[in-house]
């Protein structure tokens, strides 16, 4: 079994196809490493472990798998494309196969042109992340050749989600819910953070996760001001809050929660009053998810609650971005975000403040899908908790 969808890979392909079609391209070089997974994911459902990689999507032609030896067994086993060349640059440092075949770019190119493959100008996939040496080095095996950034018409494809991709999201976001039942029981003095994760992940990997888009969050205490705090051995004690979260992703695509719950199982007045401005502010930003809403629109509402409130100054995180593969990718709705929303985007509410002198940090956050006149919850469990304010 693989996690890619070979009707929604030949689909995306032709996508890509158009933009090299419109922008008089040849080829296109998409990279993709562990933490940069979705690019390469996009075409191929499949990311490598320990090794870097690229796909090299020909305008006309079979797309070829770039990597090391080390996952090129898996590659053949798991990807959507199949077709593999090896290259040092995409290798562990140092990393030795006696026995693998392994080319350089140059050698590639010769292969390419051999097969009247023309390439005159190449688009190149993730520019901001690329490695330096990946990049010189191709540059140089295809010299002459003209290289285009085009990372933003590519990953605008990212953005609007098929009924596929939208039910992977779904389900990964139903997933997150789950996890978040597991999670909040085990809320009480004397837990440890990293039994808190573990009880979200086995849920997760249990009912079918094949990753997680970010590292479980479970920030108890002054480690709720981390924005991002990763479980550790730290015992919960009684009076703090916690924050938590969780991203497992289903054929690669993410769904996620975050909720921040009192310890002791009752909130103090201050908490209460905090997750209730959290509360209001998610409301208020659900009601702009429309299609045609900017993100310096959606912004306004939750910062003018916000600045009501005393929390301005907290404010670290703007309050929507989109959801795919990965948990928190583009368009970004932030207060100067010029992106509309439009029908099949996949948009997280995410409502947060750090920094706060008594309080420390909080979350809540869950995911809508945009429709033709508003929004629907992916889980509308979490919808109907966050509509009503904590007593």
């Amino acid at each position: 079994m693989s996690y890619f969808n070979q009707g929604e890979t030949d689909r995306r392909m032709e996508k890509v196809r158009a933009i090299l079609e419109e922008g008089g391209l040849d080829a296109a070089l998409i990279y993709y490493d562990e933490l940069n997974i979705a690019n390469g994911w996009y075409v191929t459902g499949w990311c490598p472990q320990f090794e870097k990689g690229a796909v090299f999507l020909p305008a006309k032609g079979e797309a070829i798998l770039l990597g090391g030896p080390e996952s090129e067994p898996f590659a053949k086993m798991s990807s959507a494309v199949r077709e593999t060349r090896n290259f040092t640059v995409f290798m562990v440092p140092d990393e030795e196969y006696p026995n693998a075949s392994i080319i350089d770019f140059e050698k590639l190119y010769e292969e390419l042109n051999g097969k009247g493959i023309s390439l005159k100008r190449i688009g190149v996939v993730g520019t901001t992340v690329i490695p330096h040496a990946v990049y010189t080095q191709f540059a140089e095996g295809f010299k002459g050749v003209e290289l285009v950034d085009i990372t933003d018409e590519y990953e605008a494809l990212r953005s609007h989600k098929s009924e596929w991709e939208l039910d992977n999201v779904r389900q990964a976001t139903a997933l997150s819910y789950q996890a978040y039942l597991e999670m909040k029981e085990l809320v009480k003095p004397g837990t440890y953070e990293h039994e808190i994760a573990a009880a979200g992940e086995y849920v997760c990997r249990k009912n079918g996760a094949n990753s997680f888009a970010y590292a479980t969050i479970v920030g108890s205490g002054e480690r709720s001001n981390a924005v991002v705090p990763t479980a550790i051995n730290k015992e919960l004690k009684d009076g703090e809050w916690v924050m938590l979260g969780i991203a497992p992703r289903v054929n690669g695509y993410a769904g996620t929660f975050g909720e921040t719950v009192p310890v002791s199982g009752t909130y103090t007045e201050e908490q209460k009053w905090a997750v209730n401005v959290l509360r209001k502010v998610l409301r208020a930003t659900k009601a702009m998810l429309k299609p045609g809403v900017s993100g310096k629109e959606i912004d306004v509402p939750g910062r003018e609650i916000f600045q009501e409130e005393g929390l301005l100054p907290y404010l670290v995180c703007p309050f929507a971005h989109t959801i795919g593969l990965m948990e928190a990718e583009a368009p970004f709705y932030g207060p100067n975000s010029e992106d509309v929303l439009e029908p099949g985007m996949t948009v997280c509410v995410d409502v947060s403040f750090f920094g706060h002198p008594t309080l420390h940090g909080a979350r809540i956050e869950t995911v809508y899908t945009i429709t033709e006149d508003g929004c629907r919850p992916l889980c509308p469990e979490l919808d109907a908790w966050f509509e009503e304010d904590v007593k």
